[in-house]
């Protein structure tokens, strides 16, 4: 996964930024944004996809204060966790199916 930050202006702070992720839509911006806009600390998240045409997304954070980097990072590894358990769960269903 490649991502990028886009320039903010000269009064913006770590605790405000936008990432650009290549290659990646909907179903990683929703995804993420649901985990962190539960963060205590978060006044804003939210994505966008500018153009169908365009393999990309935008993901914005806005943190009061702990830099937003931070906060991607912790959704990430967060997001992962959450779908580590489910592929568990779900192996294990089948697995249990099959035993019947």
């Amino acid at each position: 996964m490649k991502i990028s930050e886009l320039p903010g202006d000269e009064d913006s702070r770590a605790t405000c930024r936008t990432y650009v992720f290549q290659d990646e839509s909907h179903t990683l911006g929703n995804a993420l944004k649901c985990i962190i806009d539960r963060y205590e600390d978060v006044q804003f998240c939210g994505y966008t996809v500018p153009h169908p045409a365009e393999a990309k997304m935008h993901f914005r954070i806005q943190t009061n204060e702990i830099p937003a980097l931070e906060v991607l990072k912790r959704g990430l590894k967060d997001l992962q966790k959450v779908c580590d358990h489910t592929i568990d769960l779900f192996e294990k269903e089948v697995k249990d199916f099959n035993k019947t």
